[in-house]
Protein backbone atom coordinates (compact mmCIF):
# COMPACT_ATOMS: atom_id res chain seq x y z
CA UNK A 1 0.00 0.00 0.00
CA UNK A 2 1.28 3.46 -0.82
CA UNK A 3 0.14 7.05 -0.88
CA UNK A 4 -1.31 6.41 -4.34
CA UNK A 5 -3.46 3.58 -2.95
CA UNK A 6 -4.87 6.06 -0.46
CA UNK A 7 -5.83 8.41 -3.31
CA UNK A 8 -7.55 5.55 -5.14
CA UNK A 9 -9.51 4.62 -1.99
CA UNK A 10 -10.51 8.28 -1.56
CA UNK A 11 -11.78 8.43 -5.14
CA UNK A 12 -13.79 5.22 -4.62
CA UNK A 13 -15.34 6.77 -1.52
CA UNK A 14 -16.33 9.90 -3.44
CA UNK A 15 -17.93 7.75 -6.14
CA UNK A 16 -19.95 5.79 -3.56
CA UNK A 17 -21.11 9.00 -1.88
CA UNK A 18 -22.23 10.35 -5.26
CA UNK A 19 -24.25 7.16 -5.78
CA UNK A 20 -26.02 7.82 -2.46
CA UNK A 21 -26.94 11.32 -3.62
CA UNK A 22 -28.24 9.87 -6.88
CA UNK A 23 -30.48 7.42 -5.00
CA UNK A 24 -31.74 10.12 -2.65
CA UNK A 25 -32.59 12.34 -5.62
CA UNK A 26 -35.27 9.80 -6.62
CA UNK A 27 -37.29 10.95 -3.59
CA UNK A 28 -37.53 14.46 -5.03
CA UNK A 29 -40.20 15.61 -7.53
CA UNK A 30 -39.19 15.65 -11.19
CA UNK A 31 -39.86 18.87 -13.11
CA UNK A 32 -40.10 18.92 -16.88
CA UNK A 33 -40.36 21.93 -19.20
CA UNK A 34 -40.77 21.94 -22.97
CA UNK A 35 -41.30 24.61 -25.64
CA UNK A 36 -41.56 24.30 -29.41
CA UNK A 37 -42.06 27.23 -31.87
CA UNK A 38 -42.88 26.18 -35.47
CA UNK A 39 -43.56 27.84 -38.80
CA UNK A 40 -45.61 26.27 -41.63
CA UNK A 41 -49.07 25.06 -42.43
CA UNK A 42 -51.03 21.85 -42.58
CA UNK A 43 -52.17 20.35 -45.86
CA UNK A 44 -55.32 21.55 -47.58
CA UNK A 45 -56.81 18.10 -47.20
CA UNK A 46 -56.52 18.39 -43.42
CA UNK A 47 -58.39 21.68 -43.65
CA UNK A 48 -61.05 19.98 -45.83
CA UNK A 49 -59.96 22.14 -48.78
CA UNK A 50 -58.38 19.78 -51.33
CA UNK A 51 -56.15 21.57 -53.84
CA UNK A 52 -55.78 24.68 -51.65
CA UNK A 53 -52.62 25.53 -49.68
CA UNK A 54 -53.52 27.21 -46.38
CA UNK A 55 -51.38 30.26 -45.47
CA UNK A 56 -48.18 29.63 -43.52
CA UNK A 57 -48.03 30.98 -39.99
CA UNK A 58 -46.13 30.76 -36.71
CA UNK A 59 -47.47 28.47 -34.01
CA UNK A 60 -46.20 27.25 -30.68
CA UNK A 61 -46.63 24.64 -28.00
CA UNK A 62 -45.27 24.84 -24.46
CA UNK A 63 -45.79 22.93 -21.27
CA UNK A 64 -44.53 22.17 -17.79
CA UNK A 65 -44.98 19.13 -15.59
CA UNK A 66 -44.22 18.01 -12.04
CA UNK A 67 -44.17 14.32 -11.17
CA UNK A 68 -43.44 12.44 -7.96
CA UNK A 69 -43.04 8.70 -7.56
CA UNK A 70 -44.88 7.38 -4.52
CA UNK A 71 -42.54 4.92 -2.81
CA UNK A 72 -45.45 2.78 -1.70
CA UNK A 73 -43.49 -0.48 -1.64
CA UNK A 74 -40.15 0.90 -0.44
CA UNK A 75 -38.07 0.41 -3.57
CA UNK A 76 -36.49 3.87 -3.43
CA UNK A 77 -35.95 3.63 0.31
CA UNK A 78 -34.22 0.27 -0.06
CA UNK A 79 -32.13 1.57 -2.96
CA UNK A 80 -30.95 4.41 -0.71
CA UNK A 81 -30.11 1.88 2.01
CA UNK A 82 -28.10 -0.17 -0.48
CA UNK A 83 -26.21 2.87 -1.76
CA UNK A 84 -25.57 4.04 1.80
CA UNK A 85 -24.22 0.60 2.69
CA UNK A 86 -21.88 0.76 -0.28
CA UNK A 87 -20.71 4.22 0.77
CA UNK A 88 -20.08 3.08 4.33
CA UNK A 89 -18.19 0.05 3.02
CA UNK A 90 -16.10 2.38 0.85
CA UNK A 91 -15.41 4.53 3.93
CA UNK A 92 -14.24 1.42 5.80
CA UNK A 93 -12.04 0.46 2.84
CA UNK A 94 -10.55 3.96 2.93
CA UNK A 95 -9.92 3.58 6.67
CA UNK A 96 -8.29 0.20 6.07
CA UNK A 97 -6.01 1.72 3.46
CA UNK A 98 -5.08 4.53 5.84
CA UNK A 99 -4.21 2.02 8.56
CA UNK A 100 -2.17 -0.09 6.15
CA UNK A 101 -0.30 2.91 4.75
CA UNK A 102 0.45 4.11 8.29
CA UNK A 103 1.64 0.64 9.31
CA UNK A 104 3.79 0.15 6.20
CA UNK A 105 5.29 3.61 6.62
CA UNK A 106 6.12 2.81 10.23
CA UNK A 107 7.50 -0.57 9.13
CA UNK A 108 9.74 1.03 6.49
CA UNK A 109 11.05 3.53 9.04
CA UNK A 110 11.51 0.78 11.65
CA UNK A 111 13.35 -1.40 9.13
CA UNK A 112 15.66 1.47 8.26
CA UNK A 113 16.39 2.17 11.94
CA UNK A 114 16.79 -1.54 12.68
CA UNK A 115 19.28 -1.89 9.86
CA UNK A 116 21.13 1.12 11.27
CA UNK A 117 21.10 -0.49 14.70
CA UNK A 118 22.41 -3.79 13.34
CA UNK A 119 25.02 -1.91 11.32
CA UNK A 120 26.17 -0.09 14.47
CA UNK A 121 26.35 -3.41 16.32
CA UNK A 122 28.37 -4.97 13.51
CA UNK A 123 30.68 -1.94 13.38
CA UNK A 124 31.22 -2.24 17.12
CA UNK A 125 32.21 -5.88 16.69
CA UNK A 126 34.62 -4.85 13.91
CA UNK A 127 36.16 -2.19 16.15
CA UNK A 128 36.58 -4.67 19.03
CA UNK A 129 38.22 -7.15 16.67
CA UNK A 130 40.56 -4.45 15.33
CA UNK A 131 41.67 -3.72 18.87
CA UNK A 132 42.17 -7.45 19.45
CA UNK A 133 44.23 -7.72 16.24
CA UNK A 134 46.41 -4.80 17.36
CA UNK A 135 46.96 -6.42 20.75
CA UNK A 136 47.89 -9.79 19.21
CA UNK A 137 50.23 -8.09 16.76
CA UNK A 138 52.02 -6.29 19.61
CA UNK A 139 52.36 -9.54 21.53
CA UNK A 140 53.70 -11.29 18.45
CA UNK A 141 56.33 -8.59 17.96
CA UNK A 142 57.26 -8.88 21.64
CA UNK A 143 57.75 -12.62 21.23
CA UNK A 144 54.75 -13.67 23.32
CA UNK A 145 52.42 -14.48 20.41
CA UNK A 146 52.53 -16.49 17.21
CA UNK A 147 51.94 -15.67 13.58
CA UNK A 148 49.00 -18.09 13.67
CA UNK A 149 47.29 -15.96 16.32
CA UNK A 150 47.68 -12.87 14.15
CA UNK A 151 46.35 -14.69 11.08
CA UNK A 152 43.34 -15.94 13.01
CA UNK A 153 42.60 -12.46 14.35
CA UNK A 154 42.87 -10.92 10.88
CA UNK A 155 40.55 -13.62 9.42
CA UNK A 156 37.98 -12.90 12.11
CA UNK A 157 38.20 -9.18 11.32
CA UNK A 158 37.60 -9.76 7.61
CA UNK A 159 34.62 -11.98 8.39
CA UNK A 160 33.07 -9.30 10.62
CA UNK A 161 33.67 -6.59 8.02
CA UNK A 162 31.80 -8.72 5.48
CA UNK A 163 28.66 -8.29 7.62
CA UNK A 164 28.53 -4.53 7.06
CA UNK A 165 27.45 -4.18 3.38
CA UNK A 166 24.15 -6.12 3.73
CA UNK A 167 23.01 -3.83 6.56
CA UNK A 168 23.99 -0.77 4.54
CA UNK A 169 21.92 -1.98 1.59
CA UNK A 170 18.97 -2.74 3.91
CA UNK A 171 19.16 0.85 5.18
CA UNK A 172 18.99 2.26 1.67
CA UNK A 173 16.24 -0.10 0.55
CA UNK A 174 14.08 0.84 3.55
CA UNK A 175 14.75 4.53 2.86
CA UNK A 176 13.56 4.15 -0.73
CA UNK A 177 10.49 2.23 0.47
CA UNK A 178 9.75 5.06 2.90
CA UNK A 179 10.00 7.56 0.03
CA UNK A 180 7.49 5.60 -2.08
CA UNK A 181 5.05 5.28 0.83
CA UNK A 182 5.11 9.02 1.44
CA UNK A 183 4.68 9.86 -2.26
CA UNK A 184 8.24 11.11 -2.81
CA UNK A 185 11.09 10.15 -5.08
CA UNK A 186 14.21 8.68 -3.45
CA UNK A 187 16.09 11.93 -4.09
CA UNK A 188 13.48 14.00 -2.24
CA UNK A 189 13.62 12.18 1.08
CA UNK A 190 16.41 13.44 3.40
CA UNK A 191 19.40 11.13 3.68
CA UNK A 192 19.81 12.29 7.29
CA UNK A 193 17.21 9.66 8.18
CA UNK A 194 19.95 7.08 7.70
CA UNK A 195 21.47 8.26 10.97
CA UNK A 196 18.67 6.50 12.88
CA UNK A 197 20.28 3.61 14.77
CA UNK A 198 17.64 2.62 17.33
CA UNK A 199 14.52 0.64 16.46
CA UNK A 200 11.32 2.47 17.54
CA UNK A 201 9.43 0.92 20.40
CA UNK A 202 5.93 1.36 21.82
CA UNK A 203 5.86 3.69 24.79
CA UNK A 204 2.34 2.84 26.01
CA UNK A 205 0.52 -0.34 26.89
CA UNK A 206 -1.12 -2.06 23.93
CA UNK A 207 -4.91 -1.58 24.31
CA UNK A 208 -5.99 -5.09 23.36
CA UNK A 209 -9.53 -4.71 24.73
CA UNK A 210 -12.20 -7.34 24.23
CA UNK A 211 -13.50 -9.07 21.13
CA UNK A 212 -16.40 -6.66 20.69
CA UNK A 213 -14.03 -3.67 20.70
CA UNK A 214 -11.89 -5.43 18.09
CA UNK A 215 -14.92 -6.02 15.85
CA UNK A 216 -15.87 -2.35 16.06
CA UNK A 217 -12.33 -1.16 15.42
CA UNK A 218 -11.20 -3.28 12.48
CA UNK A 219 -12.12 -1.52 9.23
CA UNK A 220 -12.22 -4.75 7.21
CA UNK A 221 -14.96 -6.09 9.49
CA UNK A 222 -16.93 -2.85 9.16
CA UNK A 223 -16.50 -3.06 5.40
CA UNK A 224 -17.80 -6.65 5.27
CA UNK A 225 -20.75 -5.81 7.54
CA UNK A 226 -21.78 -2.78 5.48
CA UNK A 227 -21.43 -4.78 2.26
CA UNK A 228 -23.75 -7.38 3.79
CA UNK A 229 -26.27 -4.65 4.72
CA UNK A 230 -26.18 -3.30 1.15
CA UNK A 231 -26.76 -6.79 -0.27
CA UNK A 232 -29.73 -7.30 2.04
CA UNK A 233 -31.26 -3.99 0.96
CA UNK A 234 -30.97 -5.00 -2.70
CA UNK A 235 -33.30 -7.93 -2.02
CA UNK A 236 -35.95 -5.34 -1.17
CA UNK A 237 -35.17 -3.38 -4.33
CA UNK A 238 -35.67 -6.47 -6.47
CA UNK A 239 -38.81 -7.56 -4.59
CA UNK A 240 -40.48 -4.19 -5.17
CA UNK A 241 -40.53 -4.93 -8.90
CA UNK A 242 -43.37 -7.39 -8.20
CA UNK A 243 -45.65 -4.45 -7.35
CA UNK A 244 -46.91 -1.50 -9.39
CA UNK A 245 -45.14 1.84 -9.49
CA UNK A 246 -47.35 4.88 -8.84
CA UNK A 247 -46.37 8.34 -10.00
CA UNK A 248 -48.38 11.44 -9.20
CA UNK A 249 -48.22 14.10 -11.89
CA UNK A 250 -49.40 17.64 -12.57
CA UNK A 251 -48.98 19.13 -16.04
CA UNK A 252 -49.98 22.32 -17.81
CA UNK A 253 -49.65 23.21 -21.48
CA UNK A 254 -50.39 25.95 -23.92
CA UNK A 255 -50.45 25.69 -27.71
CA UNK A 256 -51.85 27.37 -30.78
CA UNK A 257 -51.09 30.08 -33.32
CA UNK A 258 -48.48 32.59 -32.26
CA UNK A 259 -51.06 35.37 -32.69
CA UNK A 260 -53.14 33.80 -29.90
CA UNK A 261 -50.24 33.43 -27.44
CA UNK A 262 -51.55 33.89 -23.88
CA UNK A 263 -55.25 33.53 -24.72
CA UNK A 264 -57.25 31.49 -22.22
CA UNK A 265 -58.35 29.09 -24.89
CA UNK A 266 -54.77 27.93 -25.51
CA UNK A 267 -54.23 26.60 -21.97
CA UNK A 268 -54.86 23.12 -20.66
CA UNK A 269 -53.86 21.15 -17.55
CA UNK A 270 -54.18 17.70 -15.99
CA UNK A 271 -53.46 15.97 -12.69
CA UNK A 272 -53.60 12.36 -11.71
CA UNK A 273 -51.66 9.22 -10.84
CA UNK A 274 -49.78 7.12 -13.36
CA UNK A 275 -49.78 3.44 -12.46
CA UNK A 276 -47.14 1.34 -14.18
CA UNK A 277 -47.17 -2.42 -13.71
CA UNK A 278 -45.89 -5.17 -15.92
CA UNK A 279 -48.45 -7.96 -15.51
CA UNK A 280 -46.81 -10.07 -14.54
CA UNK A 281 -43.46 -11.12 -15.95
CA UNK A 282 -42.67 -12.48 -12.53
CA UNK A 283 -40.13 -14.97 -13.87
CA UNK A 284 -37.54 -12.25 -14.53
CA UNK A 285 -38.34 -10.52 -11.23
CA UNK A 286 -38.07 -13.75 -9.26
CA UNK A 287 -34.73 -14.41 -10.94
CA UNK A 288 -33.46 -10.99 -9.86
CA UNK A 289 -34.68 -11.66 -6.32
CA UNK A 290 -32.91 -15.01 -6.29
CA UNK A 291 -29.75 -13.33 -7.55
CA UNK A 292 -29.92 -10.71 -4.78
CA UNK A 293 -30.49 -13.41 -2.15
CA UNK A 294 -27.52 -15.40 -3.44
CA UNK A 295 -25.34 -12.28 -3.28
CA UNK A 296 -26.47 -11.79 0.32
CA UNK A 297 -25.52 -15.37 1.21
CA UNK A 298 -22.07 -14.76 -0.26
CA UNK A 299 -21.80 -11.52 1.72
CA UNK A 300 -22.70 -13.40 4.92
CA UNK A 301 -19.98 -15.95 4.21
CA UNK A 302 -17.43 -13.19 3.53
CA UNK A 303 -18.42 -11.45 6.76
CA UNK A 304 -17.97 -14.66 8.76
CA UNK A 305 -14.60 -15.28 7.10
CA UNK A 306 -13.49 -11.72 7.83
CA UNK A 307 -14.38 -12.02 11.52
CA UNK A 308 -12.61 -15.36 11.87
CA UNK A 309 -9.56 -14.02 10.06
CA UNK A 310 -9.50 -10.95 12.32
CA UNK A 311 -9.55 -13.11 15.43
CA UNK A 312 -6.83 -15.38 14.02
CA UNK A 313 -4.62 -12.44 13.06
CA UNK A 314 -5.04 -10.79 16.44
CA UNK A 315 -4.31 -13.90 18.49
CA UNK A 316 -1.35 -14.80 16.27
CA UNK A 317 0.15 -11.30 16.38
CA UNK A 318 -0.17 -11.12 20.16
CA UNK A 319 1.35 -14.54 20.83
CA UNK A 320 4.22 -13.91 18.40
CA UNK A 321 4.93 -10.58 20.07
CA UNK A 322 4.79 -12.08 23.57
CA UNK A 323 7.18 -14.90 22.68
CA UNK A 324 9.51 -12.47 20.93
CA UNK A 325 9.68 -10.45 24.15
CA UNK A 326 10.77 -13.65 25.97
CA UNK A 327 13.33 -14.39 23.27
CA UNK A 328 14.67 -10.83 23.40
CA UNK A 329 15.18 -11.09 27.17
CA UNK A 330 17.08 -14.37 26.78
CA UNK A 331 19.24 -12.98 23.98
CA UNK A 332 20.04 -9.90 26.06
CA UNK A 333 21.16 -12.11 28.95
CA UNK A 334 23.24 -14.24 26.56
CA UNK A 335 24.89 -11.12 25.12
CA UNK A 336 25.79 -9.85 28.59
CA UNK A 337 27.27 -13.22 29.58
CA UNK A 338 29.26 -13.55 26.36
CA UNK A 339 30.58 -9.99 26.79
CA UNK A 340 31.82 -10.90 30.26
CA UNK A 341 33.33 -14.15 28.95
CA UNK A 342 35.13 -12.32 26.13
CA UNK A 343 36.56 -9.79 28.60
CA UNK A 344 37.80 -12.59 30.88
CA UNK A 345 39.33 -14.47 27.93
CA UNK A 346 41.25 -11.38 26.82
CA UNK A 347 42.65 -10.84 30.33
CA UNK A 348 43.69 -14.49 30.65
CA UNK A 349 45.41 -14.34 27.27
CA UNK A 350 47.29 -11.15 28.22
CA UNK A 351 48.56 -12.85 31.38
CA UNK A 352 49.53 -15.97 29.42
CA UNK A 353 46.94 -18.20 31.10
CA UNK A 354 45.26 -19.35 27.86
CA UNK A 355 45.86 -19.43 24.13
CA UNK A 356 44.43 -17.03 21.59
CA UNK A 357 42.04 -19.65 20.18
CA UNK A 358 40.01 -19.29 23.39
CA UNK A 359 39.92 -15.51 22.94
CA UNK A 360 38.90 -15.89 19.31
CA UNK A 361 36.06 -18.23 20.18
CA UNK A 362 34.83 -15.87 22.92
CA UNK A 363 34.95 -12.87 20.58
CA UNK A 364 33.11 -14.79 17.86
CA UNK A 365 30.41 -15.80 20.34
CA UNK A 366 30.06 -12.20 21.52
CA UNK A 367 29.72 -10.90 17.94
CA UNK A 368 27.12 -13.57 17.16
CA UNK A 369 25.08 -12.78 20.28
CA UNK A 370 25.23 -9.05 19.67
CA UNK A 371 24.03 -9.56 16.11
CA UNK A 372 21.23 -11.87 17.29
CA UNK A 373 20.12 -9.32 19.90
CA UNK A 374 20.05 -6.52 17.32
CA UNK A 375 18.03 -8.72 14.97
CA UNK A 376 15.65 -9.57 17.83
CA UNK A 377 15.06 -5.90 18.60
CA UNK A 378 14.35 -5.30 14.91
CA UNK A 379 11.88 -8.20 14.99
CA UNK A 380 10.20 -6.68 18.03
CA UNK A 381 9.49 -3.49 16.09
CA UNK A 382 8.03 -5.51 13.23
CA UNK A 383 5.89 -7.53 15.65
CA UNK A 384 4.54 -4.35 17.26
CA UNK A 385 3.47 -3.06 13.86
CA UNK A 386 1.80 -6.42 13.16
CA UNK A 387 -0.15 -6.01 16.43
CA UNK A 388 -1.10 -2.49 15.36
CA UNK A 389 -2.56 -3.85 12.11
CA UNK A 390 -4.28 -6.81 13.75
CA UNK A 391 -6.00 -4.54 16.31
CA UNK A 392 -7.34 -2.32 13.56
CA UNK A 393 -4.75 0.42 13.96
CA UNK A 394 -5.29 3.88 15.35
CA UNK A 395 -6.22 3.04 18.92
CA UNK A 396 -7.90 6.39 19.43
CA UNK A 397 -11.69 6.48 19.27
Amino acid sequence: ETDTDLRVASANLERAQAAVQESQAQQQPTIGVNASPTFGHVSGLQELQPGVNPPSRWSYSAGASVSYQVDLFGQIRRAIEAASGDAQAAQAAYDATRVTVAAETARAYANMCAAGMQLASAQHSVQVQKESLDAVSRLQRAGRGTTLDVTRARSQLEQLQANLPPFQSQQRTALYRLAALTGQTPNEIPASLLQCAAAPRLADTIPVGDGAALLRRRPDIRQAERTLAASTARIGVATADLYPKITLGLSGASGGPASMFGDRGTFGWSVGPLISWTIPNTGAVQARIAEAEANTKAAVARFDATVLNALRETESALVVYARQLDRDASLRAARDQSAEAASQARQLFQYGKTDYLTVLDAERTLATNESALAASQAELSSDQIAVFLALGGGWEK
